[in-house]
């Protein structure tokens, strides 16, 4: 197991692989703190929820288009292109006169977000060393925590002088500083000179999915929500039986074999993503039920993120990695458990923020070697961590939508309905985690060979004393 001081000698390249991500995962909190104040200015108020929706959706897609871009154009340029159509994205929400134009430049982010963001996972399999993946993975992931934490602020510091397009031009300045560093960072010669083909039917599977769950989220009838829900899932169900059998995949082809681990550490990774989109409601809670002031109830949001950084940096290093993973799903659904039943009016909201603590280390100690043990399958599985990830954040804000829904009018009703049913989610991913376990186990009879991290479990590392 490397140390940090070692990922240290590889610093460009770490601030390459972990920039890329965290502009994408700023662009959302970012844009989120900024949309009241550019809507004020430029009007399109029925089509303020589609900006998530368009970023995510073209999020999804550019995740899909990774091996293709590494095939034809190396880590290098395609790095190129990721920053570049993410800066084009964001000078187009800059100079934005009307909210449809806004919405172009929200998809153009996406795209490069997405692409950025799939390259990340990806590259860690050929710029670092092995014994490196993860630390380089928990340097990633964390990430998205950083950028929860410093999105709303970026946001809410712009919006609060009027300035929104100036955000968004710090956006596309910081994505061209990040870019000057890859030549040193990555070779520009590395091609596999294979023809990565598109896999059609998943691409329009994936973005029916994404986009009916979005539609989801954004509607107050519980019926007409329900429906989309079931209608996205739908869809994730004809990608999975049509991808088994194609020719041309975006998930490995091990993931669809019997008794292969692959499946289950991918369903892990998304039950313990899906856990952050109760972060969206959380300053709601914290004003109505904690009686605790807008600015006070925001830091609430960035709390689970928090934790989440702060579990994968300390755990990166730890030898009983599936302990780790199986303690991940367990923490984080006891503390959904113990949040919902601390719902109450005039809660004592210092309680939420040790259980918020808590449950996002507990996605912390887990993520980065689930990500370890799906690199180790290859450079389509790394990327495809991406894939997972955006989809379970899709997945996760439409459900969470529909939770809160379901218990109103009263907030209380809400909250307990939304956090019981993501800790359930959370429980889902001991159940997976064990079956990854077992999987490897029987992989590794069929080849008479002891399990390893080449056997895709989550055991991370050769480390590992279990």
């Amino acid at each position: 197991m490397g140390s940090w001081r070692e990922l240290g000698a590889h610093f460009s390249t770490a601030v390459v692989l972990a920039g890329g991500v965290l502009v994408g995962a700023v662009n959302i909190y970012v844009a989120a703190s900024l949309l009241p104040t550019a809507v004020a200015d430029i009007g399109g108020e029925r089509l303020y929820a589609w900006n998530m929706t368009a970023f995510l959706v073209a999020q999804v897609v550019a995740t899909m288009f990774v091996s293709r871009a590494l095939a034809r154009l190396g880590n290098a340029a395609a790095y190129y292109l990721g920053f570049g159509v993410f800066a084009a994205g964001s000078v187009v929400c800059a100079v934005s006169p009307a909210m449809p134009v806004l919405l172009a430049g929200r998809g153009v982010q996406g795209l490069g977000a997405g692409l950025l963001t799939g390259l990340g996972f990806a590259v860690i399999h050929s710029a670092l060393p092995q014994h490196l993946w993860a630390r380089g993975s928990a340097l990633i992931s964390a990430m998205f925590g950083v950028g929860n934490l410093v999105g709303p602020a970026l946001g809410g510091l712009f919006a609060q002088f009027g300035s929104w397009r100036a955000a968004f031009v710090v956006l596309a300045v910081a994505a061209v500083v990040i870019a000057a560093l890859v030549p040193r960072a990555l070779p520009r010669s590395e091609r596999s000179g294979a023809e990565a083909p598109v896999p059609t039917f998943a691409l329009v599977a994936v973005v029916a999915a994404v986009g009916a769950v979005s539609i989801a989220g954004i509607l107050t009838n519980v019926v007409g929500m329900a429906a989309f829900i079931v209608l996205g899932f739908g869809f994730v169900v004809a990608f999975l039986l049509v991808e088994k059998r194609a020719a041309v995949r975006v998930l490995p082809a091990e993931t669809y074999e019997s008794g292969s681990p692959l499946r289950w550490i991918y369903l892990t990774i998304m039950c313990l993503a899906a856990g952050v989109s109760v972060e969206s409601f959380l300053p709601l809670f914290g004003q109505h039920l904690g009686g605790l002031p807008p600015a006070a109830a925001g830091f609430f949001s960035a709390a689970l993120s928090f934790g989440w950084s702060a579990g994968q940096i300390v755990s990166s290093s730890a030898r009983r990695v599936r302990l780790l993973c199986l303690a991940g799903p367990t923490l984080l659904a006891a503390a959904f458990v113990v949040l919902a039943l601390l719902q109450k009016e005039n809660a004592s909201v210092l309680a939420w923020l040790v259980v918020l603590l808590a449950g996002g280390a507990g996605i912390g100690i887990a993520m980065p070697h689930l990500s370890v043990a799906a690199m180790a399958s290859g450079q389509q599985a790394a990327a495809a961590i991406a894939t997972v990830l955006t989809m379970a954040t899709a997945f996760g804000a439409s459900i969470a939508g529909l939770l809160v829904n379901l218990g109103a009018p009263s907030m209380v009703t809400s909250a307990r309905f939304l956090l019981t049913g993501f800790a359930v989610v959370a429980a889902a991913g001991i159940l997976t985690t064990a079956a990854a376990g077992v999987g490897a186990r029987r992989a590794a009879a069929r080849t008479d060979l002891p399990p390893s991290p080449r056997d895709r479990a989550p055991s991370g590392s050769s480390t590992d004393p279990e």
